[in-house]
């Protein structure tokens, strides 16, 4: 028999009952992530059905999507910088959480986050636990070699009930990263290329792993921009093998284990790699030794193309031309000098210290251009405090732009953190459709360091000029 791949060894611990053709696999579930926005329809069916949560200790709790990003003193102040709609998800959130006896990580908590964020933050996020949660972006934590993805309102309440999932099981796709990145380029470039190379069906039906030298040669942080952005690539999930970088990451954070269980849990996870002889049902590779910072130009994540390149000539595809339309754009049109209204760094894509580190790096002695609205929202109020006492916050005000609360903010255009109509926005986030950002938003998909260059010149503009890359 054939070696095992990293997601077929976490699949096959986890499997209660095995798939039939008439029938999927009963999965366990190891941890479950819930948020405000996709939990109230579950918890209503509990308490309709009179059921508890299963395991409240597997379940982690926060708020994100809804949260205001500014400073929120009290609960009764909730209803004067939050929508009303996102203010009644907050409270029932509360409310759901201390009924069934779920710990919270609320306004008072200062671990409070994105949960894709805070999960690794915690050391809750593990090699080769299996992790769902009610948003798409859960290919995050995959990065760590643990099996997450997204599942939907009716899942969430079967996995609160029964801390099992139904789930027919997908096929393999071997992702290989091979070259060198130059400077000024980074993880969030490379994974904007390969959905280019791929397309946003490129990966439907597969759970992908990350493989290579570059890979390996990458941090966390950076691993985890890669595997959130799995989903714009149309997989199930995204992993990454997890090596000493995982375990030096994980150590010594409050929810892994402890003494010999520590030792005996490191084990287990330098095990989980794919074997040598292991077989993948497709394999994909991309060279990025000549890769340049990306940027993308339409109304999907793999409409994409080199900061200092041009917009693809029209092909006649209907598509294509109604994205351009939309974007305000032109076939052949360079896309270094396009004006820019607002920026925005943030999301469970590129929301952590690293990312605030490159973005102030830019920023530094510098001013956003007149005409720009810069946002930069940490993605949990520990990266905040950690980039407060670095000083970063202070670059940030003093190139002119705004330092927010944790949360989701302008990624999806909650609470007042909206691109107006016709704007342009170069951002850091994960999603570039039609009104992601607002109603008539126009979205530019970059790294950090894109984001922030863009923020100075006024226009879209190549990061390197301003780093000596």
């Amino acid at each position: 028999m054939s070696g095992q791949t990293l997601f077929e060894k976490v699949w096959q611990d986890h499997i209660v009952v095995p798939e039939s053709d008439a029938n999927p696999a009963v999965l366990y579930i190891d941890l479950h992530l819930i948020h405000e926005v996709t939990t109230p329809q579950a918890f209503d069916v509990l308490r309709e059905r009179g059921l508890p949560v299963r395991r409240p200790d597997l379940t982690l709790a926060t708020m994100d999507h809804s949260t205001p990003t500014v400073p929120v003193p009290t609960l009764g102040d909730l209803d004067i910088v939050a929508e009303p709609a996102a203010a009644g998800q907050i409270r029932q959130m509360i409310d759901n959480c201390n009924e069934f006896g779920i710990a919270l990580e609320g306004f008072e908590s200062q671990h409070r986050g994105i949960v894709h964020v805070i999960g690794p933050e915690l050391g809750a996020t593990q090699p080769g636990k299996t992790m769902v949660c009610g948003d798409s972006h859960s290919s995050t934590h995959g990065a760590f070699g643990a099996l997450a993805f997204g599942i939907g309102s009716t899942e969430v309440g079967h996995v609160l009930a029964t801390q099992t999932l139904l789930q027919r099981r997908p096929k393999t796709m071997a992702i290989n990263i091979t070259g060198t990145l130059k400077p000024g380029v980074g993880a969030k470039d490379v994974v904007l290329a390969l959905i280019g190379q791929i397309g946003v069906d490129g990966g439907v039906g597969h759970v992908m792993e990350y493989r290579g030298s570059v890979i390996r040669s990458l941090s966390m942080e950076q691993r985890m921009t890669i595997c959130n952005m799995t989903i714009e690539g149309g997989a199930r999930a995204g992993m990454i093998a997890p090596d000493d970088t995982t375990v030096q990451y994980l150590s010594g954070r409050p929810r892994v284990p402890q003494g010999a269980d520590w030792d005996a849990a490191v084990a287990r996870w330098l095990a989980l790699p794919s074997d040598d002889d292991a077989h993948f049902d497709r394999e994909v590779s991309l060279d990025v030794s000549k890769l340049a910072p990306q940027v993308t130009f339409g109304t999907n994540p793999g409409m994409v193309v080199p900061v200092t390149g041009h917009i693809p000539a029209d092909t006649g595809d209907l598509s294509f031309r109604k994205a351009l339309d939309y974007m305000g754009l032109e076939a052949g049109q360079a896309m270094i000098g396009t004006p820019v209204d607002v920026v925005f760094v943030g999301s469970c894509t590129n929301s952590r210290l690293s990312d605030l580190r490159e973005t102030a790096a830019v920023l530094k002695g510098r001013k956003v251009s007149g005409q720009v609205r810069m946002l930069v929202v940490p993605g949990s109020q520990s990266i905040k405090q950690q980039a407060e006492a670095e000083g970063l916050d202070k670059i940030f005000t003093a190139a002119g732009a705004e330092w927010r609360e944790a949360g989701c903010s302008m990624c999806l255009g909650m609470n007042g953190d909206v691109v107006p109509p016709g704007k342009l926005c170069v951002s850091t986030s994960n999603r570039n459709f039609e009104g992601r950002q607002g109603v008539g938003a126009r979205t530019v998909l970059a790294s950090p360091q894109t984001a922030a260059a863009a923020a100075i010149a006024g226009s879209i503009a190549d990061p390197r000029e301003l780093t000596n890359h």
